[in-house]
């Protein structure tokens, strides 16, 4: 019961990697305000609880829309001790050179801007609590292209900065702010992303977790509760000593180049070394 007593916001909680966040901490003694735009998602994850969980409609594309999250949770517990900034989607498609500005806009807005006042708006309620925390959802999109589309990793290499910079800012409060760069996560972010037809998400589901097994080195594909519990670690007294820093959690896919962990991969050295040994 790590979080007996504390008040947590979570974002994008009605699905995915929220969904298993909510009910982690729920499970270990929070309250938890479980913040989406699903209407039913949310209700019904509340319903689940024992008045553990409260939902909150919350569009974080909307400034006002988060204030109130914030300005509700603090009004009915008293304040808030741990802030998840998890939602969030693929973002525009497009590449660089046919993106519009909206769709920029958009990503930004939905990715990068909502973390940002999420922490704006919370940090008033958090001043003063016993190890206030904040944890934002960054992505290995943020360490280099091949990832996601473009506006998606910007926005989240942007998140990895604001940690960093937020984390400085509130250290004169003791509010701890920390990153988690998810890796190949087997979530509806990739269905929905690509609007896929209802009848087709189920196929789709399959085809991602058969990818993603083989994805890195670890064999299987990541799921929700991988990055909930690194949330619920970072959140927690165990992680008093780590600040403005980030936790990858990718099964490996950014360790390096597929040969170097793959034997079955070809690798120029290994290919010059037999060159080199059957010239002898």
């Amino acid at each position: 019961m790590r979080f007996s007593g504390k008040t947590v916001i979570i974002t994008g909680a009605a699905s995915g990697i929220g969904k298993a966040a909510v009910m982690l901490f729920a499970g270990e003694g929070a309250h938890v305000f479980a913040a989406d735009i699903d209407e039913k998602g949310g209700t019904e994850l509340a319903a689940q609880s024992n008045g553990s969980i409260t939902f909150q409609h919350c569009d974080v594309t909307s400034t006002e829309s988060i204030k109130a999250l914030m300005d509700r949770a603090a009004a009915d517990t008293g304040g808030i001790d741990i802030v998840f900034n998890n939602a969030g989607a693929g973002g525009d498609m497009a590449p660089i050179d046919e993106i519009e500005p909206d769709g920029w806009d958009w990503t930004m807005d939905l990715l990068l801007r909502s973390v940002a006042f999420g922490i704006r708006y919370a940090v008033p309620h958090m001043i003063g609590r016993a190890n206030p925390s904040i944890v934002n959802t960054s992505s290995v999109a943020a360490v280099g292209p091949g990832y996601s589309p473009n506006a998606y990793a910007v926005a989240k290499a942007g998140v990895l900065h604001l940690t960093k910079t937020s984390a400085a800012d509130l250290a004169r409060h003791q509010i701890r702010v920390n990153a988690i760069q998810p890796g190949f996560i087997n979530t509806n972010i990739f269905t929905s992303s690509l609007e896929m037809p209802a009848e087709m998400v189920g196929d789709a589901k399959a085809v991602i977790a058969q990818m993603s097994q083989a994805a890195q080195p670890v064999a299987r594909g990541g799921q929700p509760e991988d990055i909930a519990k690194a949330a619920a670690f970072l959140a927690s007294d165990d992680a008093t000593f780590i600040n403005g820093t980030s936790i990858i959690v990718d099964g490996g896919l950014t360790i390096g180049p597929r040969h170097s962990w793959d034997p079955a991969e070809p690798d120029l050295f290994e290919a010059l070394r037999v060159m080199r040994e059957g010239a002898a």
